[in-house]
């Protein structure tokens, strides 16, 4: 359980200074600041949003990556008494404006010129005020600290949007404290670690299981805006970084270097987001130094559902989603999809009361849309989306079941498969795939591929026509966007 002493996130994130004082919280290039300077910055910012006129429960929207600005912002939002709207940084302007233009936000704070973008909006898409996270505004209001009830809402996160209209899922403050204490403690973050953090802020992982839980425990947050594998070995070596969360694709490129001494502080890491080969736990725990390697399942509209524990083996991290978190209640519907109930589940989608009721049902349970079984141990095992599935001449096909068994084959790093059209079948699959690159990794061709899925899984479930790819398209969690690989499908035809 969370402190009983701590109702909100920001008596939680203030109370900081006072924890660990001088020990150093933020690493950012040359800016490095101290608890008691961060907390400083972070009510100095609360003044800056109330003097602009951000009022109790209004809603401030943050476009930019991974910085100590932002984390500054986001938490001097929540100290003004505001709401935080973390805007994902893949989007498209009109994306962003869309999601601005709903939040109902009051203001936008932007990080000109990142990768490539003005983050500026004109006057036709948005009519919001825009203020540069990098300019004096930060740092201009007096000390402030507004009270905040533990129910009020603290943050909106927009869904990643990868199969429709992203919906805003709205979290209070009490809910995040208490589910983000038992993953720090899960993960076993701890004081003085050092937290390389890759996952974008603007995802309910960066900004929860990222800045929340390094609060929480004392870590020192070093943000990452765009990942670069060199660079990443380069901090992880020089700031003796201990922390490491990211997707399987991060754990593979730490594989690929070839001076491992330089990867030597590494303890604690955390996947998730995609299938994980069983192999690729085994090598992470054989070949590289991290000592606990912990995995989960959570979604934007709940958090964390399940995690993995302490001592679970290489085949569990590897094939299930843990056990559910305390005090909250996972079943599986009759159709498979995967249920959940507890105080984790959002307060609901802000302004779009249809939407929120049919995610939420009567009994409170949460439809996610996910498709799950549990194992004999209890553990939950994530089988696919609904709207993933597709018929093949009468028969369901899951593409996160088939994707599972093409990751044990040797030469497969990443793997996604879609339904394609068929005269015959109605349906049947397409597996695009990114081969291991690394050396001494086997090679595959096409028929070989499927001649050895044929061998594997009933034969409606062996995909027909393989494309190799040198990388599938990711959003910035980690999953990928399926809808661009359907319509790179369509674009020649529907092959």
């Amino acid at each position: 359980m969370t402190n009983p002493n701590w109702q909100t996130i920001p008596e939680m994130v203030l109370s900081a200074a006072d924890r660990f004082g001088d020990a150093e919280a933020v690493i950012d290039g040359p800016l490095r600041l101290t608890f008691t300077e961060l907390v400083e910055r972070i009510r100095r910012a609360a003044g800056a949003f109330a003097e602009f006129g951000v009022d109790k429960g209004d809603r401030v929207a943050v476009w930019a990556p991974n910085s100590a600005e932002w984390i500054i912002s986001a938490f001097g939002i929540m100290t003004a008494g505001g709401i935080l709207v973390p805007v994902n940084t893949r989007f498209k302007t009109d994306e962003a404006a869309d999601v601005v233009a709903r939040s109902g936000a009051k203001a936008v704070m932007v990080q000109r010129g990142f990768l490539g973008q003005d983050f500026a909006f004109s006057p036709t898409q948005l009519d919001v005020p825009t203020i540069d996270l990098k300019s004096d505004f930060l740092g201009s209001g007096s000390p402030l600290t507004r009270d905040v009830e533990p129910t009020d809402v603290a943050d909106v996160i927009f869904t990643s949007g990868t199969t429709g209209r992203p919906k805003g899922a709205m979290m209070n403050h009490r809910q995040t404290l208490r589910a983000y204490e038992e993953w720090a403690t899960l993960a076993d973050l701890r004081e003085g670690d050092r937290y390389l953090m890759i996952n974008p802020y603007f995802h309910t992982f960066g900004l929860k299981a990222g800045l929340v839980a390094s609060f929480l425990r004392g870590a020192t947050m070093l943000p990452v805006a765009v990942f670069d594998v060199d660079r990443v070995v380069e901090l992880i070596e020089r700031e003796r970084v201990t922390m490491l969360p990211g997707p399987p694709t991060l754990y593979h490129s730490l594989l690929a270097v070839t001076d491992r001494n330089r990867l030597a502080t590494l303890r604690a890491g955390v996947t998730g987001a995609a299938d994980i080969p069983v192999e690729l736990v085994r090598r992470i725990r054989e070949e590289l130094p991290f000592q606990t390697l912990m995995t989960g399942y959570g979604l934007t509209e709940a958090g964390n559902v399940t995690l993995s524990r302490p001592g679970d083996t290489a085949e569990d991290v590897a094939t299930t989603a843990g056990v559910p978190c305390r005090d909250v209640e996972v079943r599986i519907a009759d159709d498979s999809e995967v249920l959940v109930r507890g105080y984790n589940v959002m307060q609901g989608y802000l302004d779009d009361a249809a939407a929120t009721a049919e995610a939420i049902d009567e009994d409170g349970w949460l439809h996610t849309g996910d498709l799950g079984e549990f194992t004999e141990s209890g553990r939950l095992r994530i089988v696919g989306r609904k709207k993933d599935m597709f018929i093949v001449g009468g028969f369901n096909a899951y593409p996160a079941e088939i994707e599972g068994y093409l990751l044990e084959h040797p030469a497969v790093a990443q793997v996604a498969v879609i339904g394609v059209p068929d005269e015959r079948m109605g349906q049947v699959g397409k597996v695009f795939i990114v081969l291991r690159d690394e050396p001494g990794a086997p090679s595959v061709t096409a028929e070989e591929l499927i001649n050895w899925a044929r061998e594997r899984m009933a034969g409606y479930k062996v995909p027909r026509s393989v494309e190799f790819l040198d990388e599938l398209p990711l959003n910035a969690t980690g999953k990928v966007m399926k809808n661009q690989l359907e319509a790179r499908v369509a674009s020649v035809g529907g092959k």
